[in-house]
């Protein structure tokens, strides 16, 4: 992209201030603001004036789950139709894993933390770990897709070259880049982290298929045969990838999609509840609970929305483009975003400052007819790492890793 083009593009958005250095740059600073420029999507700035206006809910009603006394019984047949799917290609695994571990005190990605206590155990590690028993289950290697992001990129690809891919064979596995949104403050204008630099962040969980699309490795997914993809958050330590009983059970019932779910420990716990949406599947975040909702009793007289989804989730192949093309809610989160000031030094923000701009992989269920949430262990399969301490934190992983037996 010229000057010119790069120029009338900043004016029809209003944000002319991102060429305030340009004079003063090198010529590799230029090349690479210019390129910034054209690979980013203005259009979302100009939701700012509208937050409050996006993502109108409809009516929610409760859904059905799959619990553990129904699993418990099926689960021979349940896991036999799942490893027949693995064994014939037709399951991939995506790990959601573009952000960093700033919340843990370390400049590192997330991935790369280690959880050890007596010994190294990378966060990385323990999900390859859990992979590789579905792999000597089924005797057949589960292609793995690793989404990574600008800010991570580079030492995700070297850490997983330098650790010998945890066992895993280098062959099965793929890396692609998360798109990145421009961050704004509270009026829209997009802030600069560098005087050639936009401020961006990974564009939300729900980008990830459009990443792999734009990476060209959608295209591989479907050349390999792969019509099953089994998507994942990168903190959860216990999740298990993959899980033949899972996919077998989705298959089964002849579900669109899948969701991993765990009995909620309190009505206010801070995951989103399945339920059903204008008739849909949906999921009602924490944070649009209502009173009415936690308090709601299904027939049996337990609480309606009791179940948590604890992003893992399948989807097929055949629907993700489908859902991208009508495309996403977009969710706008204050959030505290680094930023050069008028004499253009770095500032560190104590508090939220402006807008970041993503898309939910929650929303994606909603865009399906049917989906399946189904039930697991939350001491087996539920290890956040959100914190360093507390709830969701790297000690409560510590104690739910040790409790299933994993050296640390």
């Amino acid at each position: 992209m010229g000057f010119r083009e790069a120029y009338d593009k900043l004016e029809k958005y209003g944000q002319l201030h991102v060429l305030k250095y340009y004079e003063d740059l090198s010529g590799y600073e230029k090349e690479a603001l210019m390129e910034q420029i054209e690979n980013t999507d203005f259009e979302v700035l100009g939701q700012c004036a509208h937050k409050e206006e996006l993502n109108p809910r409809g009516v929610i009603t409760p859904i059905e789950v799959m619990q553990l006394k129904e699993i418990d019984e099926k689960r021979e047949a349940y896991t036999a139709i799942g490893l027949e799917a693995i064994k014939a290609g037709k399951v991939g695994a995506v790990i959601l894993a573009g952000g960093m571990g700033t919340r843990l005190g370390s400049d590192e990605p997330k991935g790369v933390y280690n959880i050890g206590l007596t010994k190294e155990v990378f966060i990385f590690q323990r999900l390859i770990e859990n992979l590789l028993d579905v792999v000597r289950q089924a005797k057949v290697w589960v292609p793995l897709y690793v989404m990574t992001s600008d800010k991570n990129h580079e030492r995700t690809t070297s850490f997983f070259k330098e650790k010998g891919y945890f066992g895993y064979n280098p062959d099965y596995v793929t890396f692609f880049m998360q798109d990145m949104a421009p961050a704004s403050d509270f009026d829209g204008k997009v802030y600069m982290e560098e005087t050639y630099k936009m401020s961006t962040s990974p564009n939300g969980s729900g980008g990830w298929y459009l990443s792999m699309m734009k990476w060209g490795v959608a295209d591989k997914v479907k050349e390999a045969g792969v019509e099953w993809l089994n998507v994942f958050a990168v903190d959860n330590v216990l999740q298990r990838i993959a899980d033949p009983c899972f996919v077998g059970a989705t298959i089964a019932t002849g579900s669109a999609a899948g969701a991993k779910v765990v009995k909620k420990n309190a009505p206010d716990e801070r995951v989103g509840a399945m339920c059903l949406e204008d008739g849909r599947p949906s999921i009602v975040e924490y944070y649009d609970m209502t009173e009415e909702l936690m308090n709601a009793k299904d027939a049996q007289g337990e609480p309606a929305y009791n179940f948590g989804v604890i992003l893992n989730y399948l989807f097929q192949v055949r629907d993700l483009e489908a859902i991208e093309a009508r495309k996403l809610p977009l969710h706008i989160v204050e959030k505290k975003i680094p930023y050069l000031d008028e004499n253009g030094r770095l500032v560190k923000p104590e508090s939220p400052n402006g807008y970041k701009f993503e898309q939910l992989v929650l929303d994606m269920i909603h865009e399906l007819d049917s989906c399946l949430p189904y039930e697991v262990l939350r001491e087996y399969e539920f290890a956040p790492i959100k914190n360093q301490t507390g709830i969701d934190s790297v000690e409560s992983a510590r104690q739910l890793c040790l409790k299933n037996g994993i050296a640390l």
